[in-house]
């Protein structure tokens, strides 16, 4: 059983509360996430787990057992680090192998395993190198491999990509993802960028301010966020504020800038609440002519357009001068271009976007 368990955490240091009363369940074999920016308090609860510090009130149990008093170095726990923290002096089988060495494990036994770890990281025969003759991405396997030496039931990885350039990182995730489902066992992520949450994870909990504001699979956090904060900090999302005028069905219309706008209403949002329209980028597109007026279609003008490739990104003028709408058009070889003060109609599905109550952004 390697399952982690997280009973009304709360972590305060002094006056400052780090982490608020966190209730969440992570099942054995699971890759989780936590998403948030700096100073959300995601590595925070790593150290919790991993026993680095204790909870002020509530518990974390691993496998069902109360982890209070008991150390880091006694935890069915590995923990992978920013900077990696290999040893340069050592070859990659001695670093692979070095807390099994701490451990009073035999060399040929070290030397075994380490070579084992080798093929599961797809790098056979690499064991007598040195780790500075190895690239940034083989590093990082190294690491991983380390920490697997010891078989922890929990893993835990602290933004271990985030010294990589975008490509290897890219990459990375595959890799990464790929080593957790051959190894099975439990990985618990810390990340602030977005992508490698919705890539690799199975469940993310999404943190803010010591809160853990959502928790869901990478398509329930994107598509149904939870949260203002969610929504717009989970990818792009154009947030148009305004007064619901009617609640009704599924739907929440509110009253914006722009007019009367439609989305769905799963938060029992109710006529004159302050509220959010989420509309990604992606949702929105040019009105065709034949469209229907209504809530689901507004008057803007273009600001500017920004060609990058596979899409037209067309920044639209907002309320908010300093801060434009985004829609992003799929590059068909035919779409249509627009100079900089074109009026347009703008439409959307309103069934892809959401009301939600008013609340804390995630640029503010």
């Amino acid at each position: 059983m390697s399952s982690v368990e997280l009973d009304q955490v709360t972590i305060r240091f002094g006056d400052f509360v780090a982490v608020d009363n966190c209730n969440l369940t992570i099942e054995s074999g699971e890759f989780f996430s936590f998403l948030g920016p700096s100073g959300c308090g995601k590595t925070t609860i790593l150290r919790a787990v991993s026993g680095f510090n204790d909870p002020t009130e509530g518990s974390v149990r691993i496998g069902g057992k109360d982890m209070r008093g008991i150390g880091p170095n006694n935890r069915p726990t590995a923990l992978i680090f920013q900077n990696l923290a290999l040893f340069p002096l050592m070859s990659v089988a001695d670093n692979i192998a070095f807390g099994l060495e701490v451990a009073g494990v035999k060399y040929n036994e070290r030397r075994r395993r380490a070579e084992e770890l080798l093929n599961l990281i797809a790098l056979p025969g690499q064991g007598d190198k040195m780790v500075s003759e190895l690239s940034g991405g083989q590093r990082q396997r190294v690491a991983i491999a380390r920490a697997l030496a010891v078989e922890p039931q929990v893993l835990l990885l602290d933004e271990p990509l985030s010294a990589l350039d975008l490509k290897l990182r890219q990459h990375m995730r595959t890799e990464l993802r790929s080593i957790q489902q051959r190894v099975g066992i439990t990985f618990i992520y810390i990340t602030h960028d977005q992508g490698e949450a919705l890539t690799m994870s199975d469940r993310i909990a999404v943190m803010s301010a010591g809160i853990v504001q959502q928790v869901g699979n990478g398509s329930e956090i994107y598509n149904n966020p939870a949260t203002a904060f969610v929504a717009s900090f989970v990818g792009e999302n154009n947030a148009f504020s305004g007064t619901v005028s009617r609640a009704e069905g599924k739907y929440a219309v509110l009253d914006t800038a722009f007019g009367p706008l439609r989305g769905i209403n799963n938060r029992g949002l109710k006529e004159g609440d302050d509220a959010y329209l989420f509309i990604r980028p992606e949702v929105l597109r040019p009105a065709k002519s034949g469209d229907a007026e209504g809530d689901t279609m507004f008057e803007t003008v273009t600001i500017k357009e920004e060609f990058e490739g596979s899409f037209l990104h067309v920044f639209l003028k907002s309320d908010n001068d300093a801060k434009p709408f985004k829609m992003a058009i799929v590059n068909d070889a035919g779409v249509e271009r627009r100079d900089p003060g074109t009026p347009i109609k703008v439409s959307f599905d309103p069934d892809r976007a959401v009301a939600l109550p008013v609340g804390e952004l995630a640029d503010e």
